[in-house]
């Protein structure tokens, strides 16, 4: 069952994040047009953030999956 969220994370986390990354980018271009470093700097945060954020609860959900719903 650690395969499927192996393959889950990679699938989900990296969509997670750039998805995160552009719209936290476009926000952060938009409200700071004069530093554009700093919009990607915390653009990239905010993205590192999500992917970790996605890979725990995918990990989460499915030991929860496998330890607690029947087969």
């Amino acid at each position: 069952m650690t395969g499927l969220a192996i393959i889950l994370t990679l699938v989900f986390s990296p969509v997670a994040a750039l998805s995160s990354y552009l719209i936290t980018y476009a926000e952060y271009k938009r409200h700071f047009p004069e530093d554009l470093k700093r919009a990607r700097k915390l653009a990239l945060s905010f993205a590192l953030t999500t992917f970790i954020f996605f890979a725990v609860m995918i990990f989460l959900a499915v030991i929860f999956i496998d330890k607690f719903l029947p087969r």
